[in-house]
Order: C-alpha cells, then structure tokens, then sequence
C-alpha cells in the first residue's frame, strides 16, 4: 500500500512539472492556443531597411502590435509588411503607415497615422498610404560629396 501512495505522488509532480513545462513554452513561444487578440494589416513600402520581424508598430505614441512578416512583391517592386494590430486599435482606410528611426540611431519601427476619415481596415486589409525610411547614411553621403564637389569647382 506505500509503495502505491509513493508512486501516486510522484505521477503527481510529474504531470504538474510537465503541465508547467507546457505553459512556458506557449507563454514564451507566443503562441496563441484559444483565438487572438490581434488582426492582421498589411502596408507595401519602397523599402523596409533596418525594420525587423517583431519590431513594435505604435500610434499615438502608444505601442498596439508587431511585426509579423516581411515580404517581397516582385511584380510591383515593393517590400510588404505584414502587422499584428491589437482589435482595441482601430485603423481606417485612410491611414498612414510610416517606418521611423526611435531616437538618433535606434532600431527601426512603425508608426500609424490611424486616419478617421475613412471605414474601418477589415482583418486582412491593406494601408495605401506609406513613407518609407529616410536612409542617414544615404543623406551623409551626398551632403559630403556635394560638399566635396563646390570646392572642386572654386579652384
């Protein structure tokens, strides 16, 4: 009869440990086993450099998603942004959706104009209006070799 309680109390703490095990793996995997608070959006850029999977989307300052996915649109020559969005958010289809730089040299995010003009973006719609990031070193460049060339041209 000890030998049973023993062994009783043991498959106990083992299926407590794996049950814990479970939970920590969907917390920190993200995954979402019962619906989502979330809806998907996605914008079309001329370019997404510096800007990551999981890079905060933010409007009004105040962070509302993620960044799903990156995508590539071969036929109109654009970079895809697929937006995880909060349902609380509500985008409208006169957003716009600009990539910008937090602080001088941080990491890459992106900010929502939600717009309010418009209807509201379905789960799976598409924001048209987009700005892409202003690349710095591309803006050095040429302010030097501007430079550079005024002084050629005095001598």
């Amino acid at each position: 009869m000890k030998r049973y309680a023993m062994e009783t109390t043991v498959g106990i703490f083992v299926v407590i440990g794996l049950a814990c095990i479970g939970y920590m793996a969907v917390k920190l995997g993200k995954i979402q086993l019962l619906g989502s608070d979330y809806y998907t959006l996605s914008a079309k850029f001329t370019s997404v450099s510096g800007l990551r999977v999981d890079s905060p989307i933010e409007m009004f300052g105040i962070e509302v998603g993620r960044v799903g996915r990156l995508a590539m649109n071969q036929e109109e020559q654009s970079a895809v942004v697929y937006m995880r969005i909060r349902k609380d958010a509500k985008v409208y289809d006169d957003a716009i959706a600009s990539i910008r730089t937090s602080g001088l040299i941080g990491d890459k995010y992106v900010y929502i104009d939600p717009g309010g003009a418009g209807e509201v973006l379905k789960p799976g719609g598409v924001i048209r209006e987009t700005e892409s990031p202003t690349d710095l070193t591309e803006l050095i460049g040429k302010y030097a070799f501007g430079e550079l060339g005024k002084e050629k041209a005095k001598q």
